[in-house]
């Protein structure tokens, strides 16, 4: 029996001989300040997932003492941590991946839950940008389109990192299916990173449209580029830029240096996007 069964049946175990159901065992760790959603619960008793992150670990030791159960009694049954922040043979990139400097993203991630973004699939991105006349970045609005692979994913992690570390990271507001959870604010490495969450989990099979927004404040940040990274395969990607004031006089596709016509509107179009980075850099 591996370390993760083992956990499983000792957690199943010990909820059966407190009497309390997943709903009642959230509520208890709520009040003790722990945010963990039931099909998180349900999949950690049933062996599907394994508690990793920093806030997960707390967590069960949350539930040692709701449960009551030796202490430690759970946390050992986990064993070590499998390997993180490194990019396995035939494994998908970590969520770090494509970025110049990953250490302190990987740092901003560390009490997020992550566990379910593999088990999204990208069935549509679309990017619109604003650039005011001031040529500076304005508004960035995305629209997701995903599909679970298996049941329990309730969240989307965006990943937002400003070249000009001097100026105020962006204000984060859910438009359409969710809305904001946990933000990680690391300003000094210009590093903005917030959860979506889901109106609910998805079960296998199904699919959710969700839209958000990134709004600069003033001073904003000026704009030479907008980069899209994609760390998993995308069956569509759509790209527009508009320009508010004057158009840029030499544009570069990122995907392949290309040049690209100039206008006050930039669009990239693109199907079956595999992982790396799309996207336009520009001067006036």
């Amino acid at each position: 029996m591996t370390s993760v069964d083992e956990f499983a049946q000792a957690l199943r175990t010990a909820i059966t001989n407190r009497g309390l159901g997943l709903e009642r065992l959230r509520e208890h760790l709520s009040q003790n300040g722990v945010s963990v959603s039931m099909a998180t619960l349900s999949y950690w008793q049933t062996g599907r997932s394994r508690p990793e992150r920093q806030k997960s670990l707390q967590a069960v030791v949350h539930l040692e003492h709701i449960l009551q159960v030796p202490p430690g009694h759970l946390s050992e049954l986990l064993g070590p941590p499998r390997p993180r922040g490194r990019w396995l043979r035939g494994a998908p990139a970590p969520m770090s991946a494509f970025w110049p400097f990953p250490a302190p993203v990987e740092h901003a991630l560390h009490d997020l839950d992550t566990q379910w973004d593999d088990q999204l699939l990208r069935v549509s991105q679309q990017d619109f940008v604003t650039i005011g006349a001031d040529r500076t970045e304005r508004v960035f609005r995305s629209r997701q389109v995903l599909s679970a692979s298996m049941s329990g994913p309730d969240r989307w992690v965006v990943i937002m990192h400003l070249d000009d570390h001097d100026r105020p990271l962006p204000h984060v507001n859910a438009l359409k299916n969710c809305t904001v959870g946990q933000v990680v604010r690391e300003p000094a490495e210009g590093l903005l990173v917030a959860e979506l969450l889901f109106e609910r989990p998805l079960r296998k099979g199904e699919s959710v449209v969700i839209e958000h927004e990134l709004v600069n404040q003033d001073p904003c940040p000026p704009a030479s580029n907008y980069e899209r990274k994609f760390r998993l395969p995308t069956r569509e990607y759509v790209l527009e830029v508009t320009f508010e004031g004057d158009a840029p006089t030499s544009v570069l596709q990122l995907a392949d240096g290309s040049s690209v016509a100039p206008g006050r509107t930039l669009l990239d179009v693109a199907l079956d996007v595999r992982p790396g980075v799309r996207g336009f850099s520009w001067t006036w």
